[in-house]
């Protein structure tokens, strides 16, 4: 397994009616916080950037990393509990795929 992997999954959606997206390693959180608005970077943002680059500079865990971004997640609202969604996007396929 890769070190920056996740042992879990975080699932996140933007907003109702958006598709849900797994983030299931540290680049992948990366990529999401970098897409964030400018506007509504703040604390729990910073943290969790931190968290993620600290985890790609292998001075932190990956899971340390994904607890941090699960939280930023959870805090903005896009944190999806529960069960496995029937589709979920695959942001780097261009795909979607089934869950569950």
């Amino acid at each position: 397994m890769d070190r920056l992997q996740f042992f879990s999954p975080v699932r996140v959606s933007r907003g109702p009616g958006q598709s849900v997206e797994e983030i299931d390693n540290v680049v992948e959180a990366m990529v999401f916080l970098r897409e964030w608005p400018v506007g509504r970077r703040g604390p729990v943002y910073r943290c969790a950037l931190n968290c993620c680059s600290a985890a790609m500079a292998a001075q932190m865990s990956a899971e340390e990393a994904r607890k941090s971004f699960a939280g930023f997640a959870r805090i903005t609202g896009l944190l999806i509990d529960g069960g496995p969604s029937p589709v979920v996007a695959d942001r780097y396929a261009g795909q979607r795929r089934a869950v569950g």
